[in-house]
């Protein structure tokens, strides 16, 4: 006669040794899948091997975690609430051991970094920092199209991305953000608002705006392309482009105007092109952003870099802000110095 199931025996769940993270892993996996051979197939191990894990892990606990039957897998409730608990607990601990290892062996390997529209100063001196304090870890600096901010993340061409905001993706990670830059309209030189010093949020009604076409999502198209004015009134809809590239030429065609950032139509000036700064919209802001599954010591130490960068211009345009104002105010007149050199 055979014994009683492990699942149900509780001298054996408490008797047996700790836990293994081979099965702690495989619980999440499946979990995760709720297939045994998808299972598998990720942990690179037979599905048979997937139910002994399993199964020992619910011997050692005490309790079933999963009911599977010939149609379908599913947690059972405390198996719902061990996950719950468990995934915050096995992810720090797997970023411990990471942080351990990387300590042991230093930033090594190498390291793809996305960008979208320029690559200026403030990120070339971030990867110059990093690369100065990691020289084993080499570094590719790659173009991220403008209609896709997020694609390269996912499908893992790059390992950060400095990307234009918003970001709202449940897979990502948002980290430093940095670079408040005022927008400005490309427009054609022969466009009728070409002259102008500066322009409204309310006077893009009088232009059609060339935006990002897909798969960028529509919040963040809209961001950088919106359809209403701060007040509500209509701005025409013009192409949609892929690479911005494409956005200038058929801006200089006259084909519609196009929001940029100041250091993007910087770097981007033509001839055939004037960037006209606008007020009333929010600024143009880059963040860097990085897959959340696939967070690694050389991202957390790019993470670094860019924070540091960041801080480090921030406090620069805090200081000069300050000494403009301290010199403006000290070359300002009182009025009874105003007066007696009236008088004088």
């Amino acid at each position: 006669m055979s014994g009683p199931h492990p699942s149900t025996t509780h001298a054996t769940a408490t008797t047996a040794p700790g836990l293994e993270l081979r099965e702690l892993e495989c619980f999440l996996v499946l979990s995760e899948e709720l297939h045994f051979g998808r299972t598998g197939e990720r942990l690179y191990v037979s599905q048979s091997r997937v139910s002994q894990l399993l199964r020992s892990l619910e011997s050692r606990i005490g309790a079933r975690l999963v009911d599977r039957t010939s149609r379908r897998v599913r947690l059972t409730p405390l198996g719902e609430e061990f996950r719950t608990s468990l995934r915050p607990a096995y992810d720090a601990l797997r970023a411990t051991v990471e942080r351990a290892r990387s300590a042991a062996r230093g930033i090594e390997g190498r390291l793809t970094i996305g960008f979208q529209g320029t690559a200026d100063d403030r990120i070339m001196q971030a990867i110059d920092a990093f690369q100065a304090r990691h020289p084993g870890c080499a570094t590719e600096i790659v173009e991220i199209p403008l209609c896709d901010p997020f694609g390269a993340l996912r499908r893992g061409t790059v390992d950060v991305a400095v990307t234009l905001l918003p970001v709202a993706e449940p897979d990502l990670t948002l980290g430093p953000v940095f670079s408040a830059q005022q927008q400005t309209l490309a427009l054609s030189v022969r466009h009728p608002l070409a002259s102008r010093a500066a322009l409204t949020a309310e006077e893009l009604t009088a232009v059609a705006l060339i935006s990002p076409d897909g798969p960028a999502p529509a919040y963040w198209r809209a961001a950088h392309a919106p359809a209403v004015t701060p007040k509500g009134r209509a701005i025409p809809a013009g192409p949609r482009v892929s690479t911005l590239q494409e956005g200038l030429t058929l801006t200089a065609a006259g084909r519609g105007g196009m929001l940029l950032c100041r250091p993007t139509a910087d770097y981007h000036g033509r001839r055939d092109l004037v960037f006209v700064p606008v007020t009333g919209l929010p600024d143009s802001v880059l963040g860097l952003v990085h897959h959340t599954a696939r967070e690694t010591a050389r991202v957390r130490a790019f993470r670094t870099a860019v924070t540091e960068s960041a801080a480090a211009e921030a406090e620069v345009t805090t200081t000069t802000a300050h000494a403009k104002l301290t010199t403006t105010t000290r070359a300002k007149p009182t009025n009874e110095t105003a007066a007696a050199a009236h008088v004088s």
